[in-house]
């Protein structure tokens, strides 16, 4: 054969060729022969993915808006995949102890996760991680976003973002703000407002956002950035005020809410988004299956009409468009947090 002679005539000359330049051409080879096997490999290994259960790793207890979406993603990818997929709340931490679950996992493709904003915030937040957030997971692709509504006690002398802004700062430090915690999504979303805003607002952390709002409902707390699914309802029946919400753009659930931005605070937008990733090293073949069937249920009437109910908004997008808004998200959060000073352990 022609390949034959080829690589018999290169060791048959190799003596006569400059040592250096041997060893390049070798090098050369083997680098071309690895890429080959591995692009084999990877192939192969995708026509037959799965062949097993996948587990989805839900970072957050379940019967919160993670949870919530990761439960209908899993039921459909179920029929998609042709296999079980398992969803497993691993909550604690802040989230961190599910992702670092998953940054440890075998890059294989069954073992993936559904997280939020939170795991971008916390990768200031948290001075120490059991993982490095923009190195250890592979972003498969966005799959919802849910906005925030400003709320307010029914006592409070605030009938617009405006009022409250004005409110706020005759009045530094007395408006009090009830959260699920520090580092928690509410929390993080009213630290934006304070410093787009310029308004100094007390906070009083709650062990949840439920807890919260009902303190919120009875007046123990002045106001509250919250999940639209939380205090859409709650506001439409009169137990609290809603002001605007906090996305770039108004919402059809409540299309009277102006934005936060258009309410006097200027580049304010906040809403909590929901993405796919997986173990850092997943093979390329098996992010993009994952993405396209994620994309194709996503886009579905009937998966658009059920998270719709919970005031959520489906997103689809490539899994580099992902990682590049993920990166950025790292970045502003970056700036957030050390702008307020706010750390933990």
């Amino acid at each position: 054969m022609k390949i034959s002679r080829e690589i018999s005539w290169c060791a048959f000359s190799a003596a006569s060729r400059p040592p250096g330049l041997w060893h390049r051409i070798q090098h050369r080879l083997a680098i071309a022969l690895v890429a080959v096997v591995s692009l084999i490999t990877a192939t192969s290994f995708a026509q037959t993915y799965p062949s097993k259960p996948i587990r989805l790793i839900v970072p957050a207890a379940p019967g919160g808006g993670t949870d919530l979406v990761a439960r209908v993603l899993a039921q459909n990818l179920n029929e998609a995949l042709g296999q079980p997929v398992v969803v497993d709340n691993r909550g604690g931490a802040g989230t961190t102890l599910g992702a670092a679950i998953v940054a440890r996992s075998p890059a294989d493709g069954y073992t993936v996760m559904l997280h939020h904003t939170s795991l971008a915030f916390n990768a200031t937040y948290y001075r120490k991680l059991a993982y490095d957030t923009l190195k250890d997971f592979a972003p498969i692709g966005l799959v919802a976003q849910q906005p925030f509504l400003v709320v307010v006690h029914l006592s409070l002398a605030a009938k617009s973002v405006r009022e409250l802004v004005a409110l706020a700062k005759a009045q530094p430090g007395r408006i009090n703000y009830g959260s699920g915690g520090a580092g928690s999504g509410p929390f993080m979303a009213t630290e934006l407002f304070k410093q787009a805003a310029r308004v100094d607002l007390l906070h009083v952390p709650y062990k949840g956002a439920g807890p919260a709002f009902a303190d919120l409902m009875g007046g123990q707390v002045q106001m509250m950035i919250a999940t639209m699914s939380l205090a859409l309802p709650n506001a439409k029946a009169g137990k609290v005020r809603a002001l605007a919400v906090t996305s770039a753009k108004r919402v059809a659930p409540a299309p009277e809410l102006p934005t936060v931005a258009e309410s006097g605070v200027p580049g304010y937008e906040f809403a909590t988004w929901y993405g796919l990733l997986a173990p850092a090293g997943t093979p390329k073949a098996i992010i993009s299956r994952l993405n396209q069937e994620t994309a194709r249920i996503v886009e579905a009437h009937d998966t658009k009409q059920k998270l719709a109910r919970q005031g959520l908004e489906t997103l689809t997008d490539s899994p580099e468009e992902f990682a590049a808004y993920f990166g950025q998200e790292v970045k502003r959060w970056a700036q957030v947090v050390e702008a307020a000073g706010i750390h933990a352990n």
